[in-house]
């Protein structure tokens, strides 16, 4: 299967809406979710073996930068269907970030319910270099483990942005959400209108498949080489 890494917005806009049937989804993609299961606990269990000393300094790092809080951030997100789970990411914001998002809703550049401002004043100095390589996100690897999430999948939402969604952008919510999918390996991800990300999304769910899977996770590696992190 062709499958285009960068997509081309004008393809998004005349892209007929995508009208999934879960249920027939499931059943045609039985073998496919088994093995997937299979491959996600093999490599984030031998991931997370590996990359141990790594996390470790990294966790160092960042209590040092900002001994006021856990390196650890954790936090409430939704998964397959809208079930939330607990979210893992090294912290890469002051102790009090959400306290502070109120007073910057006003400056979102996102549309639509995600929020995201480029040069946000809650993010450390560790978190900056933390977000640019995609080192933050590293602990989600645990969340794979445990099957909260798959390597590749639609990113993981919160729950207020998931109680703004539309019938047709839950649909984005049938599969498990992942650690990288279309929207995370695209050139300037985040001035792309969300409609369009969920777009990246639907797509990804009508097209997932272990040749598609292992594409996005080879573009993904090329992704953080470049520095196209937040």
């Amino acid at each position: 299967m062709s499958v285009e890494m960068t997509i081309n917005r004008d393809s998004l806009n005349g892209r007929k809406r995508a009208k999934i049937n879960r249920k027939e989804q499931l059943r045609s993609q039985k073998r496919y979710w088994i093995l997937r299961r299979t491959q996600d606990i093999v490599f984030s269990g031998i991931a997370l073996l590996v990359l141990l000393p790594i996390l470790l300094l990294i966790a160092l790092i960042i209590y040092i930068d900002d001994p006021h809080g856990s390196p650890i951030f954790t936090q409430i997100r939704c998964g397959r269907d809208g079930k939330t789970f607990k979210f893992y990411k090294f912290r890469s914001m002051c102790v009090d970030a959400e306290e502070k998002l109120a007073a910057l809703l006003e400056a979102n550049e996102m549309d639509g319910p995600a929020f995201k401002i480029k040069d946000d004043p809650r993010i450390t100095r560790v978190g900056r270099f933390l977000r640019k390589t995609s080192l933050d996100e590293l602990p989600q690897l645990w969340n794979i483990l445990k099957g909260d999430m798959s390597i590749v999948g639609p990113r993981p939402a919160l729950p207020r942005e998931v109680e703004l969604y539309n019938d047709y952008q839950r649909q984005r919510l049938y599969v498990q959400p992942g650690l990288t999918c279309y929207w995370q390996i695209q050139p300037r991800r985040n001035e792309i209108p969300f409609e369009d990300w969920v777009e990246l999304d639907l797509k990804y769910i009508q097209e997932r498949g272990f040749w598609v899977d292992w594409k996005i996770i080879f573009m993904t590696v090329f992704a953080v080489i470049r520095g196209d992190g937040e």
